[in-house]
């Protein structure tokens, strides 16, 4: 995968011109309430981008799980009435159960430059997630220009961040995804080096592509959290109860001997926090990583090697951080990726963190402002890992 040079909304104007935005409102809400609106808020920079150029400004988004049909409790009309509060400006809201249907058509028709309209949840269409011509033509007919800033869908092929290009003239990608494209792809791609990336989380299996792909990039891989303890049996250490693929074992060795063949330096854990039970009030003692008794089970990488992570991204130019060292959600098994998070806020390394877990764990021990980027999309992240192309990337117009 080469550097990817995609047409942004700063190489185009839209004055005069209708642009269909996918932007990701996909908010959590209670009771008809936003919980936490930070995606509505990072999607503003490229909305008022294209007001202030005078464009008319068509937003569209899923939001939840319809399973394509309307469902009033999913639909997007508070993300209007939030937008217009954090916009200073009308956004009319067009309750369309079929999303592209006669208030859209109106409101549209009905546009000066610089206004905003905000569609239906596209997941009320049943097409939407199958990429259905149909529907993408409806969308398309909307529009003159298209732009995509909805990073957390890119890795699938929808009607409304892949479909409708085919169907456009133009088709950009808003500020959010091309801050994704630059330092997530163009990291991977073209770090500057030394380039660490950390990977944790539960399971090895759902990060094969991603180890792989990684030691064909990385100087140094570090690995924690749960996946850990597979690589640790498989050299023949005692793991007690912790998490164990064991379909995974010999592939954990052929990743051994991988790094050993490419002159990746691969860092596993020397120590572990070992509990009698999965409970933030479990006994708890620091163990060697292969000496973990039975009945025990590892559920956070110890003291010597949470000192040994830090120590290896200080030197660091760029750091790619996917995935909690272990149970961060139990305080009693937050410290090793508490001292990840601080080292890598430590840093003057570039410090990319892959959505999901990670974000929130760096979000939730205060160290967010101190990273250089935070991925939006948890599965989109780890895909731009593997080294796959993301749909909704692809379909933007090259440079």
């Amino acid at each position: 995968m080469a550097a990817l040079n995609k047409k942004s909304v700063d190489d185009i104007n839209v004055k005069g011109k209708r642009v269909l935005v996918r932007c990701d409102f996909n908010v959590p809400l209670q009771d008809g309430k936003i919980t936490d609106e930070n995606r509505i808020v990072a999607a503003l920079p490229t909305i008022k981008k294209l007001i202030a150029d005078g464009g008319k400004v068509i937003l569209c988004s899923h939001l939840g799980k319809p399973k394509g049909e309307p469902k009033p409790e999913l639909s997007l009309a508070p993300v209007a009435v939030r937008l217009a509060e954090l916009l200073g400006q009308e956004v009319k809201f067009a309750a369309d159960p079929e999303v592209v249907g006669p208030n859209a058509k109106a409101a549209v028709e009905a546009m000066n430059d610089g206004d905003v309209v905000l569609l239906e949840n596209t997941r009320y269409r049943a097409e939407e997630t199958k990429n259905g011509e149909a529907f993408s033509k409806e969308l398309a007919s909307l529009c003159d220009v298209f732009v995509n800033d909805a990073f957390g869908t890119a890795h699938r092929a929808h009607c409304s961040n892949v479909g409708v290009t085919q169907y456009v003239d133009t088709a950009v990608v808003g500020y959010l995804m091309q801050k994704e494209i630059d330092f997530l792809g163009n990291a991977v791609e073209n770090p500057e080096r030394p380039f660490v990336a950390i990977l944790g989380g539960s399971k090895v299996s759902s990060k094969i592509s991603v180890i792989n792909n990684l030691l064909e990039k990385v100087d140094t891989l570090i690995i924690g959290g749960g996946m850990c303890y597979t690589f640790t049996k498989a050299q023949g250490g005692n793991v007690g109860n912790s998490l164990l693929e064991e379909d995974y074992l010999q592939y954990a060795l052929d990743m051994v001997k991988k790094a050993e063949e490419k002159g990746v330096k691969l860092l596993l854990p020397v120590d572990s926090i070992a509990a009698d039970s999965f409970s933030n009030d479990a006994e708890t003692k620091v163990v060697a990583q292969g000496e973990i008794p039975d009945g025990w089970m590892g559920l956070d990488i110890g003291p010597e090697t949470a000192k040994m992570y830090a120590d290896a991204v200080t030197s660091a130019k760029t750091v790619v951080w996917n995935g909690p060292m272990g149970c961060f959600e139990m305080p009693k098994f937050a410290e090793g990726t508490k001292a990840v998070a601080e080292a890598l806020a430590n840093t003057d390394a570039v410090t990319i963190i892959g959505g999901g877990d990670s974000a929130a764990a760096v979000n939730q021990l205060g160290y967010g402002d101190k990273m250089t980027h935070i991925s939006t999309g948890g599965g989109a992240s780890l895909e731009f890992l593997e080294g796959k192309e993301l749909p909704g990337v692809a379909a933007a117009n090259d440079k």
